[in-house]
């Protein structure tokens, strides 16, 4: 079986790097939609050079190992890569135009962070998800969270959101053609929140919040610009390089998608970019309704993590110290949690009963014993966690294909 990716960014390059060492499929089919540098011999430069996983061919073997891309061809626009055939295609952008029935791609990986509207018809002007499904597709998976822009338009019955090892179960492979596999931020938090869930009971959590301190991403700019006509986010022109920078997240949105319990839950997403290349980290804060009797504690909490970890291979726990860099790399960790760092408190927390809208003969307040637990989990938001569990989830949706 061949498969189809679409777009060589970060996530696209570090794709087709999981796939040419995993060699599940035949041959990969890479569009870019574009002319590259000098052709074909620059095009191999991008693929076998990491800024931050350094080279190909180290990644896949070792520090011993000499060049792993050959057998180059302007005309055909083909390479091999680890002996697996890579096609290049360079001629259209609008995903219902890419050859992909042509080259005999079935699955396509959308990695370009553009075409993220489930709703939006194969023949948009700009290009549409579904028109990997006119171009010959049968699947598309989409490496970022769903986005419909239309308010008031429903999520179509054939898209779903998944994260593997959360709700897998959800793809049902006779229904659904369009799969988002999420957002690093939501498959690291998704991994620190459904264990908790499971053994403590949505029913006792009062409140959730979170803040991302994630890496830079390529829609940053490298110095100061101008911003575009309209922007109102000024932040997002200014130099990653040299600032903390405050931005957003739709982690709380698509973590509904994928833990559905979390609807019941007040919960609060933000994001701090920093001038890393990649390694990122959540801080979880939780409030959570106690037993007075037996308190929470940071030793269930790490318990409760350990045990999950035990049965889960995206989810490590850890009692070392480590540092962003220490998880960079580290093979389909969606989430590390730093046990050492677990902290939790219990307090009274009074309620006034008449500014909730209540009334009680004599007592007008009431004490309730309510715990705050703050949980650390890096991720590594390229390579190391989200591009593996991607890379996981295409094979799984792959082997499920007749």
């Amino acid at each position: 079986m061949k498969l189809g990716i679409n777009g060589l960014g970060r996530i696209g390059k570090l794709s087709l790097w999981h796939h040419v060492g995993r060699k599940h499929f035949s041959s990969v089919v890479v569009n870019l939609g574009r002319e590259v540098g000098q052709g074909i011999q620059d095009i191999a430069a991008t693929i076998e050079r990491d800024s931050s996983y350094g080279r190909l061919e180290n990644y896949l073997h070792g520090f011993k190992a000499s060049r792993v891309i050959e057998e180059l061809n302007e005309t055909t626009g083909t390479m091999v890569v680890n002996g697996v055939p890579v096609t290049i295609l360079r001629e259209a952008r609008n995903p219902k135009d890419i050859k992909w029935k042509e080259n005999g791609v079935r699955l396509v990986v959308d990695t370009t962070g553009v075409f993220n509207d489930p709703t939006a018809p194969p023949d948009s002007p700009k290009g549409a998800l579904r028109g990997h499904l006119q171009a010959g597709a049968e699947k598309a998976i989409l490496s970022a969270p769903f986005k419909i822009k239309s308010k008031g338009l429903e999520m179509p019955e054939d898209a779903v959101t998944t994260v593997m090892g959360i709700n897998g179960e959800d793809y049902i492979p006779s229904r659904h053609c369009l799969i988002s596999a999420a957002s690093c931020t939501t498959t690291c938090l998704s991994f620190m929140i459904k264990p908790l869930l499971d053994q403590l009971g949505a029913e006792n959590f009062l409140s959730a919040s979170m803040v991302t301190v994630h890496a830079a991403t390529g829609s940053q700019q490298v110095l100061d610009r101008l911003p575009n006509a309209g922007a109102t986010d000024l932040r997002k022109n200014r130099s990653i390089l040299n600032n903390i920078i405050l931005t957003t997240t739709g982690a709380a949105k698509a973590l509904v998608l994928v833990i559905p319990e979390m609807k019941s839950i007040g919960f609060i997403a933000e994001s701090v970019r920093i001038p890393t290349s990649t390694g990122s980290l959540i801080v979880l804060v939780l409030n959570i309704q106690d037993d007075p009797r037996q308190p929470l504690k940071r030793d269930r909490i790490n318990t409760i993590y350990r045990e999950f970890s035990a049965s889960s291979p995206y989810l490590v726990y850890t009692e070392e110290q480590n540092v962003s860099s220490d998880i960079i790399g580290m093979p389909f960790a969606a989430t590390v949690i730093e046990g050492t760092e677990t902290h939790t408190r219990t307090a009274n927390i009074r309620v006034n009963l008449e500014k909730a809208g209540l009334s009680c003969t004599g007592q007008n307040k009431l004490e309730i014993p309510v715990t705050q637990a703050v949980i650390y989990g890096w991720y590594d938001n390229e390579l190391g966690s989200y591009t593996n569990m991607l890379g996981d989830r295409t094979v799984s949706i792959a082997e499920q294909m007749v």
